[in-house]
């Protein structure tokens, strides 16, 4: 009922001839598990299919598939466009390919056509959230593919977020997705890890080209705890998503919340079917000092980076040294991320409002 771990480093033929045949498609073929693995092809396989892309390969984590697509097609002189808010991480290893000389840009203006003023004679790739890291605004996928096809310019979506049950983005004319695998798809906290899908001829290039090279690979074990969360994941989304928008709705309703940052109350998003359990919202007043406050009187919730687990996390992106980028980024001061997990909405709320309270007084 379970897939096998084939836990192994390499794997032995019955002939030389046999061994030869194999090097020649080590894509296709298990030879050394840096490069297939079949515990991890299994996962690899349902992955593709889940997104309805050709291929994937999947990665030791989120930043290892990031990195796999920037250092698998592109090359010097090139250019990133970043439309939306993006994982931070993500527009960092950018700035460190400038020294490679590959450039880039971040978009804040979502329209097509603000893409498209954007865009250079030397874009090779443009990189999208749907919705965007920390203030969860959404985009038109297939019009802004659009404008990157006409332009032969390759789009990658970031589908962490939505998980491949809510969102397929290559259906709506994106190239490439990439997922950080240790959010939702593995839902239980416990596994790091990374996957991309795309096309069979793409993800061939990036496998020779980044993947073998860089060695980012996903252990077999890793890869069994990722097709044991696919096993719970319609069950998980379906909860994640009740439990926030219940707890999203009750931060609405509140005099002392100045906003919620969840993509149901924004512009639609005809690409989304669904919601996970991650959004924002913003305190009335403060600053550093009420976030810190609020985010230390909650009890239900833990304190930490990353999301998509079964139980409840809290962040901010204000750090108190680091305004002016919140500036730069356009995001308000008084920003908390919630990661809604399953102890249910009613504690959830009773928590925030507890701790609402106490930062008022």
């Amino acid at each position: 009922m379970a897939e096998p771990i084939v836990q192994t480093s390499l794997f032995a033929y019955p002939t030389y001839d046999a061994m030869l045949e194999a090097l020649k498609a080590e894509n296709r073929n298990p030879v050394y598990s840096r490069g297939q693995n079949p515990t991890v092809e299994v996962l690899e396989r349902k992955l593709a299919a889940l997104e309805q892309g050709e291929s994937c390969k999947c990665f030791g984590s989120g930043m290892a598939a990031v990195s796999a697509v920037f250092l698998g097609l592109l090359e010097a002189g090139d250019h990133i466009l970043f439309v939306n808010h993006t994982y931070g991480p993500s527009v960092k290893l950018a700035k460190h390919l400038e020294r490679f000389g590959i450039s880039h840009d971040l978009l804040l203006d979502l329209e097509p056509g603000d893409v498209e003023r954007a865009m250079r004679p030397n874009t090779k790739l443009v990189w999208l959230e749907n919705p965007g890291t920390m203030l969860f605004r959404t985009l038109d996928l297939a019009a802004i593919a659009d404008v990157a096809r006409s332009h032969g310019v390759l789009t990658c979506l970031d589908n962490s977020w939505a998980s491949p049950l809510y969102q397929k983005p290559i259906i709506h004319g994106v190239d490439i997705v990439v997922h950080s695998a240790t959010k939702y798809i593995g839902g239980h906290s416990d596994v790091v890890a990374g996957a991309v899908i795309s096309t069979a001829r793409r993800m061939e290039k990036i496998f020779f080209g980044s993947y073998m090279l860089n060695g980012g690979i996903l252990a077999p074990f890793d890869a069994w705890l990722l097709l044991r969360g696919l096993r719970t994941m319609p069950v998980r989304m379906q909860r994640h998503e009740a439990d926030a928008l219940r707890v999203a709705e009750y931060l609405r309703s509140r005099p002392d919340v100045r906003a919620v940052y969840h993509p149901a109350f924004g512009e639609p998003s005809a690409s989304l079917t669904g919601y996970s359990g991650l959004f924002s919202f913003e305190l009335a007043s403060g600053g550093f000092d009420e976030v810190r406050r609020f985010i230390n009187g909650l009890r239900r919730f833990r304190i930490g980076v990353s999301w998509g687990g079964i139980e409840s996390l809290v962040i901010s992106p204000n750090r108190g040294n680091n305004l002016a980028h919140l500036d730069e980024q356009r995001m308000p001061h008084a920003l908390v991320r919630l990661s809604i997990g399953l102890e249910g909405a009613d504690v959830l709320i009773e928590d925030i409002g507890s701790s609402l309270a106490a930062i008022a007084s």
